[in-house]
């Protein structure tokens, strides 16, 4: 067969993902803060893009009068976010942002269609979703950052250089001092050798052993320990109980980790009440005394959207407008600038410029459309768990709300990735909502696995002292009440709630823990 070559022509189909499409994607999957940085980025790279700051109708005049003329700009203007996210434009159930036609956005949605996606279910339909609006601020906006609020706490090197330059006044024996203050890890033991640090500094390793024991009196207590065992003991010694039967029990931490009381009472040589005292004392202790310097700032977990209870009945869902960055596109400057420019380079960067600004525009509105109505229907069908509490939660997979939306179950699973709700019974993840379901014993009703978790919890937690509830008991009581469930299930459900066995737990209450 002779190869020549040859020119076809041929027909056929293939998903190309646009950079358009590309970014309302990565848009859907981001929470509101980070959303707020990449507006943040957008406004500084983009001439055309603007952040409204509420008083929008007015532009000032070259000169410096400010004019009123809102009826032109208010009909060739870009719809901003907070427009297309009231109850009057927002889309329909049966609209997919993600999985249709863009171009479409903007056609045909009214008040009656958002009553549709929530029937009466939020009593109301487009109160349900409320209003987008939110603003960003500045560094020059006048209001105070959080961390303007933190009051600044000594680190633990500068604690402890304090005490050394007070206690300590020879200055090699400062010197091995600092050496050992480099020489922490974060909990506060010391990991060093003394044996190198004498050779660096050419002195004699008893030196350095003489300055350790004067620094492990030091503040925190427990300080400058070589081990667990060493930084309680410090601690007992500074409260003046560390006496033989006390240093027996930390010499044997196995046994006590092991619940071994039989064990403990002969090498400790005292009575079950003296040994459950020396084990709420030890309990007392702090393990890592390092851990209250040096430590981060809590960081408030701010939720992406909020619920409320509907006085009529049902749940009010909404977005956090106090976290949603609220930009418009502005027309005016762009045909100001349009007219002026002069060469085909000037003229495509504008239109670039535009094109982008109207497409982020769009995708915000995408975005809020899309995250209100996953957040609704998942509210919709958990309604029994905001009102009953977590052994009410329902199984919940990700096909059953993307056909519940008329959505594909990857941009449902891009809105529940890293956003959080604001409900009554707390904040949680999207995510959580979503979990498996164990087989009830009649074959038909079907539990959620975070609900069988909690019910295996509050057996445990009510277990009396005289009787603990082994797994194969519990999976009897489950049984009883409906749930078909393993023993392996349960063992593992209650390991990962970090509950220990019921041997050991027989023995943690034998020794009053």
């Amino acid at each position: 067969m002779a190869l020549q070559q040859r020119l076809d022509i041929r027909q056929s189909q293939a998903l190309v993902m646009t950079p358009q499409l590309q970014q309302a994607i990565k848009l859907l999957q981001l929470s509101n803060m980070e959303l707020a940085d990449y507006v943040e980025r957008e406004l500084e790279q983009n001439p055309l893009l603007e952040r409204d700051d509420g008083d929008r109708w007015k532009d000032a005049a070259p000169d410096g009068v400010d004019r009123e003329d809102p009826a032109p700009v208010a009909e060739t203007r870009v719809r901003d976010t907070v427009d297309l996210a009231t109850s009057d434009h927002i889309g329909a159930a049966s609209d997919a942002p993600l999985d249709t036609d863009f171009e479409n956005v903007y056609s045909s949605s009214s008040a009656s269609e958002v009553g549709e996606l929530t029937g009466s279910y939020a009593d109301g339909g487009g109160e349900a979703f409320g209003t987008w609006s939110a603003h960003s601020g500045s560094f020059e906006d006048g209001e105070s950052s959080f961390e303007a609020t933190l009051s600044e706490k000594p680190n633990l090197r500068d604690h402890l250089a304090e005490q050394v330059m007070m206690d300590i006044l020879d200055p090699l024996d400062r010197m091995v001092a600092f050496m050992l203050v480099d020489q922490l890890d974060p909990a506060g033991y010391f990991t060093g050798d003394v044996g190198e640090i004498a050779d660096d500094l050419g002195c004699l390793p008893e030196r350095v052993e003489a300055v350790l024991g004067r620094l492990q009196r030091f503040d925190p207590p427990g300080i400058f320990a070589r081990s667990l065992k060493e930084c309680l003991a410090l601690q007992l010694r500074e409260k003046d109980r560390l006496d033989p039967c006390m240093q027996a029990l930390l010499d044997n931490l196995p046994l006590l980790a092991a619940r071994n009381l039989n064990q403990l009472l002969k090498v400790c040589g005292v009575d079950a009440e003296d040994l459950s005292d020396m084990v709420a004392e030890i309990k007392a202790l702090n393990p890592k005394p390092a851990l209250a310097f040096d430590s981060e700032p809590v960081q408030t977990l701010v939720p992406d959207i909020t619920m409320r209870a509907n006085p009529g009945g049902g749940w009010v869902v909404e977005l956090n407008t106090d976290t949603l960055p609220k930009v418009l596109v502005n027309q005016r400057y762009h045909a100001k600038v349009m007219t002026g420019a002069k060469g085909k380079a000037d003229k495509d960067y504008i239109a670039e410029c535009f094109q982008s600004a109207s497409w982020l525009v769009k995708s915000l509105h995408q975005r809020a459309n899309t995250i209100l109505k996953v957040a609704t229907e998942i509210v919709r069908q958990q309604d029994a768990f905001f009102l009953h509490g977590l052994q009410f939660l329902k199984p919940l997979i990700l096909r059953d709300i993307a056909e519940a939306i008329g959505m594909h179950e990857s941009t449902v699973s891009r809105v529940t990735t890293n956003k959080f709700i604001a409900t009554p019974r707390g904040v949680f993840e999207l995510k959580y909502f979503f979990t498996s379901s164990i087989a009830g014993a009649d074959g038909q009703a079907a539990h959620s696995a975070e609900a069988v978790r909690y019910r295996i919890k509050a057996l445990i937690d009510s277990e009396k002292p005289d009787d603990t509830l082994s797994d194969d008991k519990l999976v009897e009581i489950l049984r009883g009440e409906g749930i078909d469930i393993a023993r392996r299930t349960v063992a593992k459900y209650r390991e990962g709630m970090k509950i220990p066995s019921s041997v050991q737990r027989r023995r943690e209450k034998a020794l009053g823990l």
